[in-house]
């Protein structure tokens, strides 16, 4: 696993037969393959090689829904493992269909909730990243309790393989921090299980927000000193979540600190932001090319999640969000489909053209108005010639070269350079220390040469440097990346009235809405199975 054929092979690893995992409400553990739970000593043994395919495992379910031809074999039963059960498919939808960006035409269930922001806890979206979260969590877990010092010294493991199974550990540590840390940001207060949780039908207590805040702080610093060390481009650990993921993970989680906990957390999301900024990552040159095929040899990805073609064949995850747009683009963007479904909003377009030379902005040029009849959504349920088609990933190579087939072979960047530059701008704004005004002003102007074809026509001054600028330049930088609900939410407009957009609350021109919808129920199926859990507020 740890070569540079890595992303190429990674199908070999999708089956881990040293774990079987409950999908079932209430029941977070792991399930022995057999009733004697035997199984871990059969699997495992002294070989290094069950350890990584292991962990895999827990990689893939990032990618992809299942365990044959991608999401066939789902690890979620009883909903759609490509599409409510894709970890970065429902993801995207959560919080880029709620928010100023992004629409979606279908009437599959749960969707049109999404686009006016009115959903309950029987949304099959809201229940499919629920569980898959927690599957994730579980895989985590399992891992975790067959790596112990112990069971690793009673099959004989040499001390190289202890030294590598350390190194694993952490990463399974660090994986299980982000899914905690992503329940944290949609549901806030959840179930809480370890890997010293009792194993069997055992119904998980729940952990609120401000403990379980705590909790993923207290991991990733824990298991920070055994992570890889940060490395800059492709290299034989690509993919592998090392420091630098770490130190990211912690900028984004201490910017929301006050949200998720109730204290500013400021100086410390500076404090890691110049971590990774210090570990030697570089911004893409153009801007476009950190969304192509070959993005695995960029400088500004941190965290991707992998595709790789043909070997991670998913209706989730990145061949989503190159499908979802227009049958116009689909040459290309050498999308393996076009489903007329997804437009941007004319709140994203109107972000833009807050800019006097916004024509000048490689990202707005993402936004094909030229495609379209109508920047406004006239009709929620018709796609044609109403709403903005984009094209934000391309599924081509730098030199216009098309890799092996149609399938998804990009890198969705989970964490990269242009956000940690954001979150350290933003933290110096909200008073954090250890950072300064005149660096925070050189990274925005850094990313906005980047993005403009004239550097003159991008610069800013230090005046124009304001907590509302930070909020628009992130919807111009990381827009369609999976983050904005999110940040509307730590700027406060998210259900207010004071800031709205098409189709917010139901209205054509956009209506506040309760504030309770700042965080998504627990599924109907968890809190009928689970007695020790209590319905967060509203629903």
């Amino acid at each position: 696993m740890r070569t540079n054929k890595y992303k190429y092979v990674i199908s070999a690893f999708l089956v881990s037969a040293a774990l079987s995992v409950t999908s079932c409400t209430g029941d977070l553990d792991t399930v022995p393959l057999d009733k004697d739970e035997l199984v871990s000593e059969v699997v495992f043994g002294s070989d290094i090689a069950a350890y990584q395919q292991s962990i895999a495992k827990l990689y893939a379910g990032f990618v992809i829904g299942g365990n044959s031809g991608g999401d066939s074999d789902q690890d979620v039963v009883g909903i759609d493992g490509g599409s409510q059960a894709s970890f970065l498919r429902v993801l995207w939808n959560m919080q880029e269909l709620t928010s100023d960006e992004a629409h979606c035409a279908w009437n599959d269930p749960g969707i049109p909730d999404f686009n006016i922001l009115s959903w309950g806890s029987s949304s099959p979206w809201i229940k499919g990243s629920y569980y898959r979260l927690f599957y994730q969590i579980s895989v985590a877990n399992a891992f975790l309790r067959e790596t112990t010092d112990d069971k690793l010294a009673a099959r004989g493991c040499s001390a190289d393989v202890i030294a590598k199974v350390k190194t694993l550990r952490a990463e399974a540590r660090y994986l299980r921090a982000l899914c905690y840390t992503q329940a944290l940001d949609l549901y806030r207060n959840v179930p809480h299980v370890t890997e010293n949780s009792k194993i069997g039908n055992v119904l998980p207590d729940q952990i609120m927000g401000p403990e379980l805040f705590t909790y993923i702080e207290t991991e990733l610093k824990e298991c920070e000193a055994d992570m890889l060390d940060p490395t800059v481009g492709f290299s034989a650990n690509y993919g592998h979540a090392n420091k630098a993921a770490n130190w990211a993970l912690l900028s984004r989680l201490y910017l929301n600190a006050e949200v998720y906990a109730g204290v500013k957390k400021y100086t410390e999301c500076i404090t890691y932001s110049n971590k990774v900024i210090a570990a030697g990552y570089q911004l893409e040159p153009v801007y476009g090319d950190m969304f192509r095929a070959d993005n695995h040899l960029s400088k500004e990805m941190i965290h991707p999640l992998r595709y790789d073609g043909d070997q991670t064949m998913t209706w989730g995850g990145m061949t989503y969000l190159l499908c979802m747009g227009s049958s116009d683009m689909q040459t290309a963007t050498n999308a393996k489909g076009a489903w007329q479904g997804v437009r941007a909003k004319s709140s994203l377009l109107k972000i833009f053209e807050k800019e006097s030379n916004s024509t000048l902005d490689s990202r707005r040029s993402m936004l094909r108005t030229e495609l379209t009849a109508n920047v406004e959504i006239v009709d929620q349920s018709t796609f044609k010639d109403n709403g903005i088609p984009v094209a934000k990933f391309y599924n081509v190579n730098k030199d216009g070269s098309n890799p092996g087939s149609a399938e998804a072979y990009v890198d969705f960047p989970y964490f990269r350079l242009g956000e940690i530059y954001l979150n350290y701008a933003e933290a110096v704004l909200r008073g954090g220390t250890g950072g300064d005004r005149a660096t925070a002003l050189k990274y925005i102007n850094d990313l906005r040469k980047r993005a403009y074809t004239d550097d003159s026509k991008a610069v800013i001054a230090d005046a124009d440097l304001k907590l509302d600028f930070i909020l628009d330049e992130r919807g111009r930088e990381l827009f369609y990346e999976a983050q904005r609900r999110t940040d509307l939410i730590r700027f406060g407009k998210f259900t207010s009235n004071d800031y709205v957009w098409p189709w917010k609350g139901g209205s054509a021109t956009g209506t506040g809405v309760a504030s309770y919808f700042n965080v998504f129920p627990i599924p109907a199926d968890d809190m009928g199975t689970n007695t020790n859990l209590i319905q967060n507020q509203g629903y």
